[in-house]
């Protein structure tokens, strides 16, 4: 068995209140392609899944009693989180407590997370093309300036892995919703780019473009690095993004 590999964001490295980490799929003890699969819901025996979220919880070293989970559903539903736990039907969680560290689960769509050093928030989104389209960064970011008055000028954010536009082929029905800097006519059908659309969220709720790093790294394009839906279909695993306060600025 591999060790695992984290992938990090240099924008939160800067930060020593802040843990966070994105897994891979190298490691694990589900039988390939699952490997490091971190998902109850890929047909992965649920032994496996345990085990291989100890081995990344331990190498992130935090307590999963202490992860925020979401049933993702592909929504623009934004929730809070008061403490660790399991929330039903949303895509999108946040929180202002320390050691609650919120989950987000991919294998394609994008992953984005957002840190406010001001007020001490962070938040955590599972932004595939509906929830992107419902503009679930937009929504977060407005419920933040809601309940915390937040300087957006100020906020922090990371896109994480996902797929490409060269790789995330849409039909028109799919495609008229999104701008075209956002999309790529392809024949008959388009390409979508999911990291710039959420991008272009991020500047629209008013943050500053060095105040955002967005992963060049792609599912689909790296089979042996990540779970890929889109190439592997229902023998993809899943990867994990966790974003969590150690203390308060």
């Amino acid at each position: 068995m591999d060790d695992l590999i984290i992938i990090e964001s240099e924008l939160f490295k800067r930060y020593d209140n802040l843990k966070f980490g994105f897994s891979t799929k190298i490691g694990g003890v589900s039988p390939p392609p699952l490997n490091l699969n971190l998902s109850y819901s890929t047909g992965d025996k649920p032994e496996n899944v345990k085990i291989n979220r100890r081995l990344f919880f331990k190498k992130l070293d935090i307590d999963e009693e202490r992860v925020t989970f979401q049933k993702q559903v592909h929504s623009s539903n934004v929730r809070y989180s008061e403490l660790p736990q399991f929330i039903d039907g949303c895509d999108a969680i946040y929180t202002d407590k320390k050691n609650n560290f919120l989950a987000v689960s991919v294998a394609d769509c994008i992953p984005v997370f957002l840190y406010s050093p001001e007020t001490n928030v962070i938040a955590g989104i599972h932004a595939g093309w509906k929830g992107t389209s419902a503009e679930i960064v937009f929504s977060t970011i407005s419920k933040l300036k809601q309940d915390y008055h937040i300087n957006c000028k100020k906020l922090l954010a990371y896109i994480g892995p996902g797929i490409c536009l060269d790789h995330y082929e849409v039909g028109n029905e799919v495609a008229e919703l999104f701008n075209e800097d956002e999309k790529k006519q392809y024949g008959d059908k388009y390409l979508l780019d999911l990291k710039k659309a959420n991008f272009n969220q991020l500047v629209k709720s008013g943050l500053s473009e060095e105040n955002i790093e967005t992963s060049e790294l792609c599912t689909y394009c790296n089979p042996g690095l990540f779970h890929s839906y889109r190439r592997d279909g229902l023998k993809a695993g899943r990867m994990l993004g966790i974003i969590g306060l150690l203390k308060y600025l």
